[in-house]
């Protein structure tokens, strides 16, 4: 039976998920990624070694599936955005790629808010620059690693790494186009805002802007020989990987927010029009004409998972000994503490922040007579308090009465639930464990001819689909307490000031 590909590369993990054309999941394979962290801020990881995990994860895949490499009739990728990935003029990697996780260009950032630039981006570009955008990190190369930035010859994102592996053809879609350098409102690069930001000699190693379903290539002899794929199966251009979960859960749609709880908390809206805030990025959508509206920080599950391996690393071992779920014994633990909501409040700020890279995170309330099952419960408010304020942002200006959410946290249905009651929202969780990857398979099979459009999603949503609530009992609780989080986010942040204040004085030391 004839078969796409979806590759799915994020922060830590890199996955090939091969699916039937009727959207059935046949076999799935995953590698980690590692990240290194040579400096405060810094976050990086051998883009080779991505590569060559990628195509190890693609040949288990083929060879868990069972089915001949003969059948797939299209390969398309999505993997996680902003960052930065460079190639010379032999296409060799310049430095190591730099992760959506990278806060080192803080400084450039202020510097921009400072002098008028950020405020200059938001009306050229939809968008004010972040730490991890392209534009801040490629003007961090350009102060700081001089020899690099005179070698670029190519500004590539993660997923356009990958497709040059395979194919061999440089080039992006336009979802990821508009991560920093596009006219919010021509939706095709912009000569001005590579001036505003001191790019403008590096103006023509911008790639190339393709239609994510157009087949920009075909599977080489070095990338076949590698992955197991067969020589010429169809490339296509692939998109960025917030579109792709929202796509493969059946989102990007203009009357529904769509929710990726994952390493980034995303939340997101298409409209017909541009739409420019500072509280979110308006780039550009699927389509021609369609923008995406995203309102982002990278603070969501990921604090889920630094708790589980800091302070559940036992119970981890024991659930892999078992073959047992550990977030089905954590959901326990911490239901008595979701059944009355205590005073402890969790700020999930580790990684990032929708207030700057000074952010930190914190619990604050807590008592002695608050155990591991009260932490985690606020852990995980907290996570959910953080997308509602992206959440309410997105309400000013757009009209929607339901959510559609999508990533790990949502697999299980006490953490669903508590979106629900949270939010305030119907939250509707397809049950599907690959969105990202059948979004982008949804493209590569609009390129193939199977599909017409990429809406066009064979399967069954309604069957697949699990709506959660909110419980009315619960509503005046959580929204007292959202009350209380987001006023001690804002108390906090002379002291996160200190803090970083202090912690560069200790690295100077």
């Amino acid at each position: 039976m004839p078969s796409f590909l979806g590759i799915d590369s994020g922060l830590t993990v890199t996955k090939a998920v091969l699916f039937d054309v009727d959207g059935t999941q046949i076999a799935v394979a995953r590698r980690r990624v590692p990240q290194h962290i040579p400096k405060a801020k810094w976050v990086e990881r051998d883009m080779l070694g991505l590569w060559f995990a990628t195509a190890e994860a693609i040949r288990e895949a083929i060879q868990k599936s069972h089915r001949s490499a003969r059948d797939i009739l299209g390969v398309s990728v999505t993997a996680h955005g902003d960052g930065i990935y460079l190639l010379d003029r032999d296409g060799k990697p310049v430095r190591a790629g730099i992760l959506s996780l990278d806060s080192r260009a803080g400084e450039q950032v202020r510097a921009w808010q400072s002098d008028g630039k950020s405020q200059s981006a938001l009306v050229l570009t939809g968008q004010v620059p972040h730490v991890s955008a392209p534009s801040a990190l490629l003007a961090w190369i350009k102060a700081y690693e001089p020899d690099n930035y005179r070698r670029i010859a190519h500004v590539l994102s993660c997923k356009d790494w990958l497709r040059y592996c395979l194919c061999a053809q440089i080039g992006t879609d336009r979802t990821e186009a508009s991560t920093s350098f596009t006219d919010v409102h021509t939706q095709q690069y912009s000569s001005a805002a590579m001036s505003l930001y001191g790019l403008e000699h590096i103006e023509s190693a911008l790639p190339d802007i393709h239609d994510s379903s157009e087949i920009v290539g075909e599977v080489t002899q070095t990338s076949a020989q590698l992955t197991g794929l067969c020589l010429g199966t169809p490339v296509v251009a692939g998109l960025h990987d917030v579109t792709a979960s929202a796509l493969g859960i059946g989102g990007q749609k203009s009357n529904m927010v769509d929710i990726v709880a994952g390493t980034y908390s995303i939340n997101e809206i298409v409209s017909e029009a541009p739409i420019v805030d500072g509280q979110w990025f308006c780039r550009n959508g699927l389509s021609d004409g369609q923008w995406n509206n995203m309102a982002i920080s990278p603070a969501s599950s990921a604090n889920y998972d630094w708790f589980l391996d800091t302070l559940c690393g036992a119970d981890k071992s024991l659930a892999a000994t078992e073959g047992t779920d550990i977030h089905n014994s954590i959901a326990a633990e911490m239901q008595p503490a979701l059944t009355n909501p205590s005073s402890l409040l969790f700020h999930p700020y580790l990684f990032g922040s929708p207030y700057g890279d000074e952010a930190s995170g914190s619990f604050l309330g807590l008592r002695a007579w608050h155990d591991r099952g009260h932490m985690l419960a606020a852990v995980l408010e907290g996570i959910a308090f953080n997308h509602r304020v992206h959440v309410e942002a997105l309400k000013t200006a757009f009209s929607f009465h339901e959510a559609r959410l999508t990533g790990g946290v949502s697999r299980h249905p006490v953490f669903a639930q508590l979106f629900a009651d949270i939010l305030g929202l119907p939250v509707h969780v397809l049950n599907t464990d690959e969105s990202a990857a059948f979004g982008a398979v949804l493209c590569a099979g609009v390129g193939a001819g199977v599909y017409k459009h990429p809406h066009d999603d064979p399967r069954d949503l309604s069957a697949l689909t699990t709506s959660y609530y909110p419980d009315v009992q619960k509503k005046p609780i959580y929204e007292e307490k959202f009350q209380l989080f987001h006023q001690l986010t804002i108390s906090l942040n002379n002291a996160w000031l200190d803090i970083e204040r202090f912690a560069k004085q200790q690295d100077r030391a």
